[in-house]
Order: structure tokens, then C-alpha cells, then sequence
């Protein structure tokens, strides 16, 4: 029988199953399949992307924290790992308490968009229109809880308007309806929305929610500059293994995460879709788990200062 040592040097002599909470075609899935094929090449084997949708999230972490801790199975999850924990009472699995750490990946930012034929042609256009139509103007977002979701709830908080929200199964959805004119607003992830607006005629962008603009695309004005201050939303992405898996494999996961995020085409990719991996001090266990603890601190008091509850 092979020892745990050696079993251990000898990993992975399988493929390995990265676990997403969303569907495919969507932000977080994008990322996954970027990653899957460089971080593969690093370990020798396959890295397999596997949808595990449903409960705003949840089940797919919940799934892999309950997973053998042999590396095999691993998560890759987005900030929705820092605001499970005040939208669901009864969370199946804590973050902060029942995942090995891999790394922090990459930020996304994100877009306001509206419809090609809405009214407003600018942010302050927009603002009039909204504060004047209030209850009139339906807001998207990908589901209880989602980025889209919080990002447009921040929007509305800061404009001191209630908007009608409108929930979908996932961020795919909400954008096809935006392009289709059912929906008024969405707030969602470059990831999703650059190639549309580069497109050119399919959405109108009225901001990206980071400080700074956008390199890829310097001619959309920040909210921040517009107006609202401290806008500040970025969409942060991790990589976690279950509780328990041995720091020799961990450490390897660390090691392929960090090449994939050096490979060329990889960083290419990411650029065309405004996204920004992190420097790569962020990318360890430690900075992973210190940035989940502040991120759950902090969406924590939004969330419940809403009321939102997940269902």
C-alpha cells in the first residue's frame, strides 16, 4: 500500500475537477475554463471544469467542502464566499472555517448598462430619468445575492431611489433580456459585458464601478467621477480546496494557480475582458484567506443594512 508521503509526491495521477457555482457561459465560468488548461499543463493532468449550480451559489461549496481533501476536487468561487454567510441563515459550510486557501486569482470589474433605446444618453441623463420614473425603471441582476445584485443595490443606496429589481437564474439571462429591451439596468462583470459594449450597438454604458477607468476601454467614465462617490465594486475571484487536504498538495495547486496566471495567453484573455489579475503577493493562502475575512466584514453590514435574505 503506498504511503501517505508518497501518495503525496505522486499527485495528482488523475484529473482534477474544478467545481464552479454558476452556470456555463457565465463570468465566474469564463474565468474556470481560462485557467483549467494552463493550470492542467503545470500538474500533468487535466483540469476539468464542472458546473454545480443552484441556491444563489451555495451548493457547489457546499459540495466541495464535504469532498475527500485530496486535491481532487476543488472550488473556484468569486465574493458571493463573503456574502453567503449574512444572506443565508442556514449555510451548509463556512468559509472562513472549512477550506484549505489556494489563492486569489483576479479583480472584475464591473458595468452599468441600460438598453440601446432607453431614454438617458449619459450618466446625468440617466440619473433624471431614474429619479423621476422611480418605480417605472426595472433593474436586473443575476439572483439573490449575486454581484449583479449587491452592485445594483449599492447603485440604488446611492442614488437614494428604490428600483424594481428583477431576478434571473444567472448573469446569461439577465444580459440576453437587457439586449432583448425587457429590462431597463444591469450592473454586471466586464467578464460578460466588455464584448458587448465594444460591440458597439447592442447596450448603452453609463460607468465601470472601480476607482480608476478601465485601460481596455479608457472612454467610460468611472460612477465615481460622475458623481457617486466611493463607488468602489470589484468582483474578486478565489480558488479553495476542502478542509484537511495536505499542504504538499495545496502548495502544487498554489504552483500551477501562479503559472496559469503567468501564461501569455491567459493574461491576454484577461486584458481584452478589462480584468486584472492580482499582484502576485495575493496570490497565497494567507492573502486568500485574509481578504475572504475583511470582504465578509464588510458586505456583512451592507447586507444586512438591506434586509436582503437569500432564499
Amino acid at each position: 500500500m503506498q504511503s501517505p508521503a508518497a501518495a503525496q509526491a505522486a499527485w495528482p495521477d488523475k484529473p482534477v475537477t474544478m467545481v464552479v457555482p454558476y452556470s456555463a457561459g457565465g463570468p465566474t465560468d469564463v474565468v474556470a475554463r481560462m485557467l483549467a488548461i494552463p493550470m492542467g499543463k503545470s500538474l500533468g493532468q487535466t483540469v476539468v471544469v464542472e458546473n454545480t449550480v443552484g441556491a444563489g451559489g451555495t451548493i457547489a461549496p457546499a459540495r466541495v467542502a464535504k469532498a475527500k481533501p485530496d486535491g481532487y476536487t476543488i472550488l473556484i468561487h468569486h465574493m458571493g464566499m463573503a456574502t453567503a454567510p449574512a444572506l443565508y441563515k442556514k449555510l451548509p459550510y463556512d468559509p472562513l472555517k472549512d477550506f484549505e486557501y489556494i489563492g486569489q486569482v483576479m479583480d472584475v470589474p464591473m458595468t452599468l448598462l441600460s438598453r440601446k433605446d432607453f431614454p438617458a444618453n449619459n450618466f446625468k441623463e440617466l440619473l433624471a430619468y431614474v429619479k423621476a420614473n422611480k418605480d417605472k425603471v426595472s433593474l436586473a441582476n443575476a439572483g439573490i445575492g449575486a454581484v449583479s445584485q449587491l452592485c445594483g443595490l449599492l447603485f440604488a443606496s446611492q442614488i437614494g431611489v428604490d428600483l424594481t429589481t428583477v431576478p434571473y437564474k444567472g448573469a446569461g439571462p439577465a444580459l440576453n433580456d437587457l439586449m432583448g429591451g425587457q429590462v431597463d439596468l444591469l450592473c454586471d462583470q466586464t467578464t460578460q459585458t466588455a464584448p458587448v459594449i465594444k460591440d458597439g450597438n447592442r447596450v448603452k454604458v453609463f460607468g465601470v464601478t472601480t476607482p480608476k477607468r478601465l485601460a481596455s476601454m479608457p472612454e467610460i467614465p468611472t460612477l465615481d467621477e460622475q458623481g457617486l462617490k466611493g463607488f468602489d465594486v470589484r468582483v474578486w475571484h478565489g480558488i479553495y480546496a476542502p478542509k484537511g487536504t495536505p499542504a504538499a498538495v495545496t502548495a502544487k495547486l498554489n504552483v500551477a494557480l501562479r503559472a496559469a496566471l503567468q501564461d501569455e495567453v491567459v493574461k491576454q484573455r484577461l486584458a481584452d475582458l478589462s480584468s486584472e489579475i492580482v499582484p502576485m503577493d495575493k496570490v497565497t493562502p494567507e492573502a486568500l484567506r485574509s481578504h475572504l475575512a475583511a470582504e465578509t466584514a464588510k458586505w456583512g453590514k451592507v447586507i444586512r443594512a438591506a434586509g436582503i435574505q437569500g432564499e
